[in-house]
């Protein structure tokens, strides 16, 4: 795993193994992931959503805390995957940074508690399969414009943008900060820092 230019945001890349039967990888690898991210990935919740080309969903994040850090992989198709720095006070908020996932690469992207997510489908059809430390909660879930032109995402410039009526009437960056919704980037260093123990005996 690599960390991304987002502080709390990584890429994984597999090792693909291929011959005449079709391949095989390991999507998560948790000697790894906890070297790399200096911490578990407790979950509590594992999703999949299918989606057809153009469709946009995000940006989205939760409370913190608990928050909801993301592990995320394509398994059919392929995405842009976005990860927004929503934190006011971080060296890097209101930037983004587009990863590609496919059903080729198998790449994934893990992002810690108090990042934005969202995705594109760039494909006719797109499954995608994201693993979560915290169960959704609607109360505590909320969503930033994914097409806010503060943020200027670049998206799918050939496919009409697809939004639902959540996403679509979601808060712009600043009104969310207005809001105050946004979780703080000293509030989610010190979240992270509470995690920081994350070998177990059986590890070392």
């Amino acid at each position: 795993m690599k960390s991304l230019s987002i502080e709390g945001a990584w890429l994984y890349e597999p090792i693909l193994h291929t011959d005449d039967r079709g391949s095989f990888l390991e999507v998560f690898q948790r000697d790894a992931f906890q070297l790399a991210t200096g911490r578990r990935l407790e979950l509590a919740q594992v999703n999949c959503s299918v989606s057809r080309l153009g469709v946009i969903r995000g940006v989205h994040f939760a409370d913190l805390p608990p928050g909801q850090a993301k592990y995320v992989t394509c398994l059919q198709g392929a995405v842009r995957d976005v990860i927004v720095d929503l934190r006011p006070g971080s060296p890097t908020y209101r930037t983004w940074e587009a990863v590609e996932l496919d059903d080729v690469s198998r790449r994934a992207v893990f992002l810690s508690e108090g990042l934005g997510h969202a995705f594109q489908a760039v494909t006719d059809e797109a499954t995608v399969m994201y693993l979560t430390t915290a169960s959704y909660r609607p109360a505590h879930e909320h969503g930033i414009d994914p097409l806010d032109p503060e943020l200027a995402i670049a998206w799918l410039p050939d496919a009409e943008p697809v939004l639902s009526g959540k996403d679509t009437s979601a808060p712009s960056l600043a009104e969310a900060e207005a809001m105050g919704l946004l979780p703080a980037y000293e509030d989610c260093l010190r979240h992270l820092s509470s995690l920081a123990n994350p070998f177990s005996e059986e590890t070392r």
